[in-house]
């Protein structure tokens, strides 16, 4: 598995990074909360409903002093791309090998000195009331709390809260992650949606 070293990032990641940035000053968003104390840790990122998302959790990051990595694809990492992809901190997932991506994801995190791996549990925009739980699996495999956070864009405000440890008890964890939530964006009906299946929500699967 590739991965970064001490060197110079690249001219095109590092012009990407600055436009990114750029941007989302240009918006003018506000964060709400401050950095988690943890070295290593999962951020969720909820709720996704537009590219713009992306752009806030890039400066956002920044503004708090977190380098944001992200699962993706092995052929992604690929040359010429292999550089620009761990530069903007991507982590490559080969889900041709035995390993599951939850183990090779949870391997990343030990070999790591700080690892902040954002993760979107609707997996896409096109929101159907469930949350994966695959972030949940990887959090407990790699001994890492979440960080639940989230942006609100008609206000141009987003932040982070506490950590979360989880304890193996997927129900209980998932209500308080849903409670931090409802508490953000009371309004937000995809936070409503999450709540409500924290009461029929069965073991962990994935």
């Amino acid at each position: 598995m590739p991965s970064a070293t001490n060197r110079k990032p690249s001219l095109l990641s590092r012009l990407v990074r600055r436009l990114l940035i750029l941007l989302y000053r240009w918006k003018g968003w506000r964060i709400d909360g401050r950095r988690p104390e943890a070295r290593k840790f999962i951020i969720l990122g909820a709720p996704h409903t537009s590219n713009w998302d992306f752009i806030f959790f890039i400066g956002a990051t920044h503004e708090l002093g977190i380098r944001p990595s992200f699962m993706g694809k092995s052929s992604l990492f690929k040359w010429p791309m292999t550089d620009f992809m761990l530069d903007m901190g991507g982590v490559p997932v080969d889900r041709a090998k035995r390993a599951n991506y939850v183990e090779q994801v949870a391997a990343a995190f030990a070999a790591a000195d700080d690892l902040a791996l954002v993760i979107a549990p609707e997996g896409s925009r096109t929101f159907k009331g469930d949350w994966r739980s695959g972030f949940y699996h990887i959090a407990m495999a790699a001994g890492v709390p979440i960080v639940p956070a989230w942006v609100d864009n008609a206000k141009l405000v987003g932040g982070m809260g506490e950590p979360i440890m989880p304890t193996g008890d997927y129900r209980a964890d998932l209500a308080k992650i849903a409670a931090f939530y409802r508490e953000k964006r009371p309004d937000c009906d995809r936070f409503v949606a999450l709540e409500k299946s924290t009461q029929t929500v069965g073991e962990m699967k994935k």
